[in-house]
């Protein structure tokens, strides 16, 4: 398949109409919604391989949507993956959002609708196939549709150059690629899928309020490092960032809110403390994890009415 991209004259929303019409032809039906772009610019390199149609899509910030109208009631019950390359991209299906930066892929079904909000440059790998490729129960899909998975960690190591090399290549795939190969690459997608699906029903038995217990003692012990992430504290005990989600939610909190709160609360207690007041306030906050002292502050004030310095005065 050719090359496509958007021309190089006419306007934005001219630019916006033929890369909706190119993406419906060679992905499916959807709608191209814009967003703030001084020039809209995009392009997209696909080949057929087998059964499974691959893409490298590039563009400028905009949002896609695929709304009911979009889906005839006979529909290929086809699903899609995307690999982000560059820049974050935010899944929207159901009633899950999944956010989705370099080197993570997220799928989704055709069938029902969907958006993709894309609110700056980014390239990605869209792979299509049908449901019947993946060779996984409905339950196990239930788990992992809409949700980001990490090609970061575990299996996804594995996975992750292999899909890169299929974006650097997919000019040359329909040429030289075979069905063997569609086989194959959507074999280590439903096995990177189910195994996805198999840590959160294994944390699932485990018990949620003990799992609970030992993610809020790991982030306890961890308040100091300023790199603790949903990412790192899901990876670590081998479950979803939206299975972490659900866990805090029942306890009434998000996670980055658990986290702040309770390094404000240290902060405060070590500014009362007249034996760090040789500490600068910007060094009790970065004991904290607070690695920007201006982010500290502001933080602190908004918590709890006064700035770290007013509290340590306060005190004294």
């Amino acid at each position: 398949m050719p090359r496509i991209m958007t021309p190089s004259d006419g306007t934005d929303a001219e630019r916006l109409d033929r890369w909706r019409d190119a993406v419906s032809r060679n992905l499916v039906p959807l709608e191209v919604l814009p967003r703030e772009c001084a020039d809209f610019r995009a392009s997209l390199r696909a080949a057929q391989v087998g059964p499974v149609h691959m893409s490298v899509i590039t563009a400028e910030p905009h949002s896609i949507a695929r709304t009911r109208r979009h889906i005839d009631s006979d529909a290929p019950d086809f699903f899609q993956l995307t690999l982000q390359l560059i820049g974050h991209g935010v899944l929207t299906q159901n009633d899950r959002q999944a956010r989705v930066g370099p080197g993570e892929l997220v799928i989704y079904d055709t069938r029902r609708p969907f958006t993709y909000d894309l609110a700056q440059p980014h390239s990605g790998l869209v792979l299509m196939f049908s449901r019947d490729m993946l060779q996984m129960t409905d339950r196990e899909l239930a788990r992992v549709t809409a949700t980001p998975v990490s090609c970061h960690d575990g299996l996804g190591q594995v996975v992750r150059p292999f899909l890169y090399g299929l974006a650097r290549q997919v000019e040359y795939l329909e040429s030289r690629g075979t069905p063997r190969l569609a086989d194959n690459v959507v074999d280590l997608i439903g096995t990177l899928l189910a195994e996805r699906a198999g840590v959160d029903r294994a944390a699932e038995a485990e018990g949620p309020d003990l799992l609970t217990r030992r993610i809020l003692v790991h982030m306890e012990q961890r308040l100091g490092d300023p790199g603790l992430s949903p990412e790192g504290i899901a990876a670590a005990h081998r479950i979803s960032r939206r299975y972490l989600y659900k866990l805090l939610a029942e306890q009434g909190y998000t996670v980055s809110g658990w986290i702040r709160e309770q390094r404000l609360a240290r902060c405060r207690r070590d500014l009362a403390d007249p034996a760090l007041d040789h500490l600068p306030v910007g060094a009790i906050g970065g004991r904290w994890g607070f690695a920007d002292p201006a982010h500290f502050s502001h933080a602190f004030k908004a918590a709890y009415g006064m700035s770290p310095r007013e509290a340590r005065a306060a005190r004294r």
